[in-house]
């Protein structure tokens, strides 16, 4: 027996990979780099790869082992990210986990009435909203591609809409290489000036290359952006099994390294020690119905294996959970949202996105994001563990009560119960009797009571009117300037 006072708790968790395969899989994504390459649409960066050591030939560009352990080598192995206000809010390393909120769908459900329609920029604002005031969500995207305005434009939308209406960190999307300049402007407004934001970065760009193997002149020009300011980034290549990448998990997880290497290489290469990550958006191709599926478990098991590749490298890590493939809140939202995001707590992804997803994607839901708040409360309880010591123990405790006895009036009961016992938001626990007497109310009432109570009475925060006056004006120049491109 030990003995002794000074055990502390360890995080639950599980490992999908043994050491021998994750070695397998790097020596394999060091030869897809090396031997297969990648199609790299961006002359200033072929001439930078050349000038590293890479072999060019037209676009296609190979790169040896040597040049991608030298970015490596200069890659930070964690960053801090702050609130809107200046305060540590997310330490991005090791296996510290951080849930956000859904991005980028076409279509919105409405928060109060459940219909679909095509995502509005008020829908984004709502939806930051709602983020804002769940207890579990870390950090927010816009919750939805906003398609009421043009799509020139709409980063800058999207951006106002979210740093409006919450304090929480945001990973935002720039949809071209000077809106990425803007929204950084419109962010340097907000934090105080372009060195604040630097000290004290509140957002990160997450990029997109194009699987399999290919990376655009527009996604390399919002890297250089981004590694220039020396702010961080999250890639995210979208692989899908049996479509954009092999069928088979370890292929995937092979290509999908190979491209999250060579975005390192690329923002290390432009500015050697700018803080970035590594990640994949990991989906399979349903061969049924040849259709894109974000919650199956090949997805979880998948960025699971990712972020322990990832850990071996020691960079920090992407990934995304809470997602479903139901149209409504039903059994299948709540089996789905939970199953990925407990699987992404046990497997230590840094950054999860994309709660609050439903139909794979296709549409966000703030109704799908509260279930998914409490999926995460009972998550983050779950890989907390337990811990172990002299006052956790209890052997004092248990003596005093003895055979017979009860705890419910022991000092150490309250002191410990809120620590120890997670108590639901929305889930009953009431008896039958009196969960019939409140109405007989199933969870997709009680959610939908909560976005009403949050949207009526929630509110982030006001910035200071001389910024959100200057970052309206950025906002409106900006507008003017892309109009003409």
């Amino acid at each position: 027996m030990i003995q002794t006072g000074s055990i502390e708790k360890g995080s639950v968790s599980f490992r999908v990979l043994t050491d021998d395969q994750i070695a397998e899989i790097k020596r394999a994504s060091y030869d897809v780099m090396a031997k297969v390459g990648f199609t790299v649409h961006h002359d200033g960066a072929r001439k930078m790869l050349k000038q590293a050591g890479c072999r060019i030939k037209n676009e296609h560009v190979k790169v040896p082992e040597h040049v991608v352990k030298a970015c490596l080598d200069t890659t930070p192995k964690g960053y801090t990210i702050y609130s809107r206000d200046g305060q540590p809010a997310m330490e991005v390393e090791g296996r510290k986990s951080y849930y956000g909120t859904s991005t980028a769908s076409p279509n919105t459900m409405d928060a109060l009435t459940g219909d679909i329609h095509p995502t509005q920029v008020a829908d984004i604002a709502n939806g930051a909203k709602v983020a804002d005031a769940m207890e579990h969500i870390d950090w927010v995207m816009p919750m939805g591609s906003a398609q009421d305005i043009p799509p020139t434009v709409a980063d800058l939308y999207e951006f106002e809409a979210v740093v409006t209406n919450t304090t929480k960190p945001i990973v935002f999307i720039g949809y071209t290489p000077r809106g990425v300049e803007l929204v950084y402007e419109m962010a340097a407004e907000v934090a105080g000036g372009l060195e604040n934001l630097q000290d004290r970065p509140f957002l990160i760009f997450y990029p997109e290359p194009i699987s399999p193997l290919v990376h655009p002149e527009d996604v390399i020009d919002r890297i250089f952006v981004c590694a220039d300011l020396n702010l961080p980034q999250m890639q995210g290549p979208s692989i899908q099994f049996g479509a954009t990448a092999p069928v088979t998990l370890a292929g995937g997880l092979v290509q999908g390294t190979a491209e999250s290497l060579m975005w390192v290489v690329l923002a290390q290469l432009r500015n050697p020690g700018c803080p970035c990550s590594m990640g994949c958006n990991f989906g399979a191709l349903d061969m049924s119905s040849g259709l894109l599926s974000l919650a199956c478990p090949e997805m979880s098991l998948a960025l699971a294996a990712q972020a322990e590749v990832a850990l071996s490298f020691g960079l920090p890590t992407w990934g995304l959970a809470g997602s479903t493939g139901a149209k409504v809140l039903d059994a299948q939202a709540g089996a789905e949202s939970a199953f990925s995001i407990l699987a992404q707590g046990l497997g230590g992804l840094n950054l999860i996105h994309d709660v609050g997803y439903m139909d794979n994607g296709m549409i966000c839901s703030t109704a799908q994001l509260v279930l998914g708040n409490e999926n995460i409360g009972m998550t983050k309880r779950f890989v907390r563990g337990i811990a172990i010591n002299k006052e956790t123990l209890a052997r004092e405790i248990i003596e005093k009560v003895g055979p017979g006895g009860h705890f419910l009036q022991e000092p150490h009961t309250l002191k410990h119960f809120k620590d120890e016992l997670w108590v639901p938001g929305l889930m009953t626990r009431d008896p039958r009797e009196v969960w019939q007497q409140a109405g007989s109310k199933d969870i997709a009432e009680v959610i939908q009571e909560k976005l009403q109570e949050v949207l009526r009475n929630h509110q982030a925060p006001a910035m200071a009117h001389e910024t959100l006056t200057e970052i309206r004006k950025i906002r409106k120049r900006g507008e003017s300037f892309l109009a003409k491109e």
